[in-house]
């Protein structure tokens, strides 16, 4: 089967305890805790793996440990031609460790895979797990004043909403930026409010005189605590309408990778028709993604004729979103086992018209944007992603194809009805601005084409089954798509009646954000709001909502009731004593 060969190689390196398999392409293999980082490098550089997420829990109501899920897509390191693995033998192998109670101390695997700084980081913010050896052990996902003894994600953190007394923000420690040495560094700060930027992230360029030669951020300003809400009071179809709420743009992506790794945990296969409107709505989603960020590119360096036109043509899109879902967004349809809401034929009719018009346009103006050398040449040689840090730090999305390397979940792991679809994957070389905005047009062209071809082979099915959900505490599975940034992962553990144990969700960007500071290096301060958004960051997504009264200092959790009783209250709202 699919993985043991990789897993009988892995015990050539490593003692392997125990094997278990989730899937027929997931696989677990339990280790010693001193070999896991051993174990997760030889899976990564030997074998031809990327880091898709890693996932802390806290397994103690189950085996009286904490435990570590490194789960690595296997498809071959593809750094130079024929560095890839088979298509029938890519699959998903997880490195499982059990970290004891008392010790709660693990040996980081950074030093060896740079890949999991962010995983390891946020280890510690959530269940105070220490891994030795990190290099950076700063705090990632929680303010610097939360309390050292309070790690939210723990089971038995049931109070983790009740924040303590309001901060002294004169006395509030500061956020230790990491300086390079040298004198005459004159220290930049970028936000964390900037007018280029519609989410709060704090950026520290470190710059002789105009170049940057280095930099720092600070993100993670509304983080929301989702995964804990849904542990306690969710089920999977109310977490997969949460998980759409991850972000306004690629929302969609986050809600059939949320409701999969549920369906994939309990073995459901949906039906067809299903598969391929579900694929549609994702190819949807990028398109508006994809055209809003090539604007953005255009409006960053002043081309706003550029950018007016892209989004005139972005509304198409949004007309396209209608026709399949109803609304002008693509949510709201995804439930375990299908879809709400199903395509007449007169919808697919005006469909394909539609698809029609983008693609003439789209080709209009990338050719005109292509024409003007001032265009092209304030994109030439910027932000460059050296194609061994994007390896290093599995990049995921145009950023790392377009740095030369050929990873798109919807190739190397064909999901839904992907099976049925021929698409080429869209790989420039130039590492720059330019070569991910070029990706990004090549993606508009071949999201056209799986959108007609979805339409053209679309069976007669119906469009969702009631699910059958023999429910088995603690099993889990991971699931996947290629949201417009790049691949999203959603991790899910079952627990009983339905509830899940543990949901970890892991965002594009989340993957992209450490090797940004290796695109700002070299390049003039001027460049750096163009770099970052020819990265197309999401700040909410990577950033996974406690309301507290200021007055009572008091946290409350609001009931469907409440949200529409204060959005029909404009005079004496009661918001005007809440903050989030």
């Amino acid at each position: 089967m699919k993985c043991d060969k990789f897993i009988e190689a892995l015990s050539q390196k490593v003692k392997v305890l125990e094997v278990t398999r989730q899937y027929e392409d997931q696989v677990t293999a339990l280790v010693e805790l001193n070999d896991l980082p051993e174990a997760v490098r030889f899976l990564y550089y030997d074998v031809g793996g990327y880091l898709s997420t890693m996932v802390a829990n806290d397994e103690r109501e189950i085996n009286k440990h904490y435990a570590l899920y490194y789960a690595l897509s296997i498809e071959g390191g593809k750094m130079f031609e024929g560095d890839e693995i088979e298509q029938d033998e890519k699959c998903f192998v997880t490195v499982k460790v059990l970290i004891s109670p008392d010790s709660l101390t693990f040996p980081s695997v950074t030093p060896v895979v740079p890949a999991c700084v962010w995983y390891e980081r946020e280890a510690y913010d959530m269940f105070g797990l220490v891994a030795e050896g990190l290099p950076d052990k700063r705090r990632l996902a929680l303010s610097d004043d939360w309390p050292e003894d309070l790690f939210p994600l723990r089971k038995d953190a049931m109070d983790y909403r009740h924040r303590p007394d309001m901060v002294d923000h004169d006395k509030e420690p500061e956020y230790n930026f990491l300086k390079p040495e040298g004198s005459g560094m004159v220290e930049l700060p970028l936000g964390p409010l900037h007018i280029t930027s519609d989410e709060p992230g704090h950026f520290r360029l470190f710059c002789d005189g105009d170049t940057i030669i280095d930099a720092d951020y600070r993100l993670f300003y509304q983080h929301r605590g989702m995964e804990k809400l849904a542990e306690n009071r969710m089920n999977y179809d109310q977490m997969g309408y949460l998980a759409e709420r991850v972000c306004g743009i690629c929302g969609y992506a986050h809600a059939i990778a949320c409701i999969e790794s549920a369906e994939k945990s309990v073995n459901l296969e949906i039906p067809a028709r299903a598969q391929a409107i579900r694929i549609v709505c994702l190819e949807i989603e990028r398109l508006h993604s994809h055209l809003l960020n090539i604007g953005l590119a255009c409006e960053v360096t002043g081309n706003y004729n550029a950018f007016m036109h892209l989004f005139r043509i972005r509304e198409y899109s949004m007309k396209l979103a209608e026709l399949v879902t109803g609304g002008r967004k693509t949510y709201g349809n995804v439930v375990m086992g299908g879809l709400r809401r199903d395509m007449t034929g007169k919808e697919i009719k005006k469909s394909l018209e539609i698809l029609q018009i983008i693609e003439v346009q789209v080709n209009e103006v990338w050719d005109a944007i292509m024409d003007d050398k001032r265009q092209v040449k304030r994109w030439t040689g910027v932000g460059i992603l050296d194609k061994q840090v994007a390896r290093d730090f599995s990049a995921v999305g145009p950023n790392v194809r377009g740095s030369g390397i050929k990873r798109d979940t919807r190739y190397d792991h064909p999901y839904d009805f992907f099976k049925h679809i021929e698409f080429e994957v869209a790989v420039a070389h130039g590492c720059d601005v330019l070569s991910r905005e070029m990706v990004r047009y090549m993606e508009l062209k071949s999201s056209i084409s799986i959108i007609r071809q979805c339409f053209e082979l679309m069976p007669q099915t119906a469009i969702i089954i009631e699910p059958e959900l023999n429910v088995k505490p603690e099993n889990f599975a991971l699931a996947y798509d290629e949201a417009p940034r790049g691949e999203n992962v959603h991790w899910v553990m079952q627990g009983n009646a339905q509830k899940i144990y543990r949901w970890r969700c892991r965002a594009a960007t989340y993957n992209n954000w450490p090797s940004l500071r290796f695109q700002f290096r070299g390049n003039n301060i001027a460049d750096a709001a163009l770099i970052v958004c020819s990265l197309d960051p999401c700040f909410s997504c990577t950033e996974r909502v406690t309301v507290v009264d200021v007055n009572s200092k008091k946290s409350k959790i609001l009931t469907n009731k409440d949200l529409k009783s204060f959005s029909r209250t404009q005079k004496d709202s009661p918001l005007k004593d809440i903050r989030c």
